[in-house]
C-alpha cells in the first residue's frame, strides 16, 4: 500500500528563486507539450476530413517521444532542472489526455498561479541532518515532525502561496486485518456534523462561517484596487491567506475526528452520498462546503486502510426514513428532527434512527459496499480535481 508524508520547507531566499524558477520551466514545458499535442490533433482532424488516413488510425504524439525530444533539444531553462523532473512533467500532460479520454475535462494550458509542484519520480533527493537534498537546488531545511516508515518512491514539491511542502509517497506492507469487535453506523448531517447509532454527537465547527466577516472585509478591499498594480496583488495574497487557514482548520479538525473514530471503532459505516449533486441546492451548498464531509470521510478510510481496519459506505436510500425498530417507512419532511413510529411507537432522534439504519444496513448484503483507501480513493480524488481545474 501507498502512504503520503508532508513536512514543511524552509528555503532561504536564493533556494526559493530556484523553487519557482524550477516550478516556471516546468510550467513551460507543459505548455509547450500540451501545444504540441493539440497541433497533432488539429492535424488528424484535417487528414480525416480530407481522407488522407484511409484506415481511421491517426497518428498520435507519445509521451516516450516527447521526453526523447526534450531530452535531444534542452534550452538552457531546462538544463538547470534535474532531469526526471522534466520527464515527469511531460508524463502528467499523458495523464491529463487519458484523463480526458475517460470522462473528464480536456487539458488547458496553466498560468503562473496554476501550477504549483514538480515532482522527483525516482531519484535526485535525499534527506540529511534535518535537511531534503534537491538536485539542482540545493539542501532545504526541512522540519521532519514524524518519522517516515517505508521505502520513498517519489518527492513532490509543492508551493502553497509562500509556504513550501514536500511530500514523500513511500511504499508499504499491507496492514493485518483486525477482528471486528464493535462497530459504529455514522449519519452526516449540517445540525449534527456527526451522529453515531449511540446517540453520540460531534457539532459541526463552521470555520468558514466564523471567518467570513474577516473574509468579506478582505474581498471589499481587493475589489477596490486597481487591476494589474502592485496593491491588487498584495491584497489577492492576503485574500488566498483567509482561504489557507479556514482550509488548514477544517482540515485539522477532520484528522482529529477521524483519528477518534479509528481508535475506537473496528468497523465504521457511512452513507454513499452524492455530495456534488446536494451542492446544487444553493440554500444549504456553503454549509455543505463549510462542514467537509468528503474530506472527513476520506481520511476516516485510509487512516482505518493503515490501521487494518474497515470502512463501508451504503446506499442511502430510505435511512431517514424508514424506522429502525421495525423498518416500517415513516415519511417525514427535512424540518422534522424526531422520529416517530406510529407501528412500534419508537420515539428517538432522527438522525440517531438514521445512523441506525446504516448500521443494520451494512450487516445485510443488500446496499454495501467496500472501500479501498489510499491507492484508488485518493486517485480518484485527485483526477476529479484535476478535470474540475481543467
Amino acid at each position: 500500500m501507498r502512504k503520503t508524508y508532508q513536512f514543511r520547507l524552509y528555503p532561504n531566499k536564493n533556494q526559493e528563486v530556484k523553487l519557482n524558477s524550477t516550478l516556471s520551466t516546468c510550467r513551460r514545458l507543459y505548455n509547450d507539450s500540451l501545444a504540441e499535442r493539440k497541433l497533432q490533433a488539429e492535424l488528424n482532424r484535417l487528414r480525416r476530413e480530407f481522407n488522407v488516413c484511409p484506415w481511421g488510425k491517426p497518428e498520435w504524439i507519445s509521451c516516450y517521444e516527447q521526453q526523447k525530444a526534450t531530452a535531444a533539444n534542452k534550452t538552457s531553462y531546462q538544463k538547470e532542472v534535474f532531469s526526471q523532473v522534466l520527464q515527469n512533467v511531460l508524463k502528467r500532460v499523458d495523464r491529463s489526455f487519458k484523463n480526458f479520454f475517460n470522462g473528464f475535462g480536456y487539458p488547458r494550458f496553466q498560468g503562473r498561479n496554476r501550477y504549483n509542484s514538480f515532482t522527483y519520480p525516482q531519484s535526485g533527493f535525499g534527506i540529511e541532518d534535518g535537511k531534503i537534498i534537491l538536485s539542482k537546488i540545493g539542501a532545504i531545511k526541512l522540519i521532519q515532525h514524524r518519522e517516515i516508515e517505508g521505502k520513498i518512491k517519489t518527492c513532490t514539491i509543492k508551493k502553497d502561496i509562500d509556504q513550501w511542502y514536500v511530500s514523500f509517497s513511500v511504499e508499504m506492507d499491507n496492514p493485518v486485518s483486525v477482528e471486528i469487535k464493535n462497530e459504529i453506523g455514522v449519519d452526516v448531517g449540517l445540525s449534527s456534523l456527526l451522529r453515531l447509532n449511540n446517540d453520540d454527537r460531534i457539532e459541526p465547527p463552521e470555520f468558514l462561517r466564523e471567518s467570513e466577516k474577516k473574509l468579506t472585509k478582505r474581498q471589499i478591499r481587493l475589489s477596490r484596487k486597481k487591476k494589474g498594480s502592485h496593491n491588487r496583488k498584495k491584497q489577492v495574497k492576503i485574500v488566498a491567506k483567509t482561504h489557507r487557514a479556514i482550509r488548514n482548520q477544517r482540515k485539522d479538525f477532520a484528522h482529529k475526528i477521524s483519528r477518534m473514530l479509528v481508535n475506537k471503532y473496528d468497523k465504521i459505516v457511512f452513507e454513499d452520498l452524492q455530495i456534488r449533486n446536494m451542492m446544487q441546492n444553493h440554500h444549504i451548498a456553503k454549509s455543505i462546503a463549510d462542514a467537509g464531509w468528503y474530506q472527513l470521510i476520506r481520511f476516516t478510510t485510509f487512516k482505518a486502510e493503515c490501521a487494518g481496519k474497515i470502512v463501508e459506505q451504503i446506499n442511502p436510500k430510505g435511512t431517514s426514513q424508514n424506522c429502525s425498530g421495525c423498518d416500517s417507512p415513516v415519511p417525514k419532511d427535512l424540518s422534522v428532527r424526531i422520529h416517530s413510529c406510529p407501528f412500534c411507537g419508537l420515539v428517538l432522534d432522527r438522525d440517531t434512527n438514521a445512523a441506525r439504519n446504516i448500521l443494520a444496513r451494512s450487516k445485510s448484503t443488500a446496499g454495501t459496499a467496500g472501500i479501498n483507501a489510499c491507492p484508488s480513493g485518493l486517485n480518484r480524488a485527485m483526477m476529479t480535481q484535476d478535470a474540475q481545474a481543467l
